[in-house]
């Protein structure tokens, strides 16, 4: 039966091409009007708590910021994990919440927490939170990097440009 269909296939191109033209246009159609998503979002509600930390290398940012931040969003309710990171200049805080919860409610529970423990945080350091997204918008990383590496004080200035 395969031989069959090969060898009819092979002595008429002519129409396999308009067959297969056929499908890919009824296949396009009906990929636009698929009525669910192709691709869901799998990814878990979460609520991003950002600071901007000068002066202060990542240990002191953990536990200055971090931690204080971190260890303030235990009891809210519904929580499945509270994560962290601290780096150069920045302290982030990820609570996720378990499926299903609201994540216009679970970002107001997690304000009303930071309202709490600003005082005990360190001065001129305001935590924000991070925009309504999902665990997938978290993919892409970049870095800039000059074309030619200057040296001495061309290279601060360099730096200073880059940043």
């Amino acid at each position: 039966m395969i031989d069959t269909i090969i060898e009819k296939s092979v002595h008429n191109k002519g129409l396999v091409f308009i067959l297969t033209s056929i499908m890919v246009i009824g296949g396009w159609f009906s990929y636009q009007s698929l009525p669910i998503d192709a691709v869901p979002d799998i990814t878990n509600v979460q609520v991003q708590i950002n600071t901007a930390v000068e002066g202060l290398v990542p240990s002191e940012i953990e536990k200055f910021v971090t931690y204080p931040i971190e260890s303030e969003m235990g009891g809210i309710p519904k929580i499945d994990e509270v994560r962290s990171i601290s780096r150069f200049g920045l302290s982030q805080v990820t609570v996720v919440f378990e499926e299903g919860a609201d994540i216009y409610r679970a970002r107001q529970l997690v304000a009303e927490r930071l309202q709490t423990i600003k005082e005990s945080l360190p001065s001129n350091i305001q935590p924000t939170l991070g925009p309504i997204s999902t665990g997938l918008g978290e993919v892409y990383f970049y870095s800039l990097e000059a074309k030619k590496i200057a040296t001495g004080d061309e290279r601060v200035k360099q730096l200073m440009e880059i940043r």
